[in-house]
């Protein structure tokens, strides 16, 4: 997979390496939201990707292994990006760059690729994330705002309880910014689990999600229930199995497989 040219007039430094051009970035933020996520913000060369696209990644604490993060930010000229990170089951990596990454450590991005695109055809978008999922996504509603007559998007942004909701002020803010924008929050229960997560505790805020805002399901079934999506450019971005589940209910119920784009991980 292949990144854009870089434009004529970019100051970016990079390395060659085996997986070709390495651009490097400094940690200036690390906030740690929940007890398995956190969001890191960064500065430095200008990563040539487009918006929704996702980059390999080199942290310091491991770094002869790559992971696939999407930028949560659409390209800036001063190379500000932003990644939300979650621990997996036995990931060691996405372990440690959410337990130990600290401001003034050197990242290396390499490989922009992905065809998650919103088109200028002005039809409809339909936007359903997984947990942090939501990154890429958006990286597209921020780019999509550029546009003089944006589309109207429905982002869907589920989890297994409220609690897993970790942008919810965010999301919140933004639809109230964005009048052809509507976020619509999914969880799988509608009750946090009984024990106490530390940093939720430190970061919850009053601006976010009402009880009756939240629909209970998993995401395939509450997209699903409103009806094939016919005219819509419709993305999915989520763990395999979440994705994989959620098109299987998409195309059961009308939706075009040719109009869903998702990236194979």
């Amino acid at each position: 997979m292949q990144g854009h040219p870089l434009p004529a007039s970019s100051t970016t430094r990079f390395e060659t390496g085996i997986l070709g051009r390495v651009w490097k970035s400094t940690v200036v933020e690390h906030h740690r939201l929940r007890h398995d996520l956190a969001v890191v913000r960064l500065i430095g060369d200008v990563v040539p990707f487009v918006a929704g696209q996702y980059v390999s990644v080199r942290v310091p604490q491991h770094p002869r292994v790559t992971r696939r993060l999407s930028p949560a930010l659409p390209p800036s000229l001063d190379g500000k990006l932003e990644f939300h990170v979650r621990t997996v089951p036995a990931g060691w990596v996405s372990g440690t760059t959410v337990a130990e990454t600290t401001p003034g450590d050197v990242w290396e991005i390499t490989e922009p690729a992905g065809r998650l695109r919103i088109d200028d055809t002005g039809r409809d978008v339909v936007m359903i994330a997984g947990g942090t999922g939501l990154a890429p996504f958006r990286s597209l509603i921020l780019d999509v705002a550029r546009r003089t007559d944006p589309p109207r998007v429905y982002l869907f942004i589920g989890g297994r309880s409220p609690r897993d909701l970790y942008a919810s002020d965010m999301l919140s803010l933004l639809a109230g910014d964005l009048p052809w924008l509507t976020v619509v929050p999914v969880v799988e229960d509608l009750f946090d689990p009984p024990w106490k997560d530390e940093w939720y505790e430190q970061t919850k805020s009053d601006i976010g999600f009402t009880v009756d805002e939240v629909l209970q399901g998993t995401l395939g079934d509450v997209v699903s229930a409103h009806g094939a999506f016919a005219d819509h450019q419709v993305f999915v971005c989520g763990s395999p199995a979440m994705t994989r589940a959620t098109i299987d209910r998409l195309t059961e119920s009308g939706t075009p497989m040719e109009n869903i784009r998702y990236d194979p991980w």
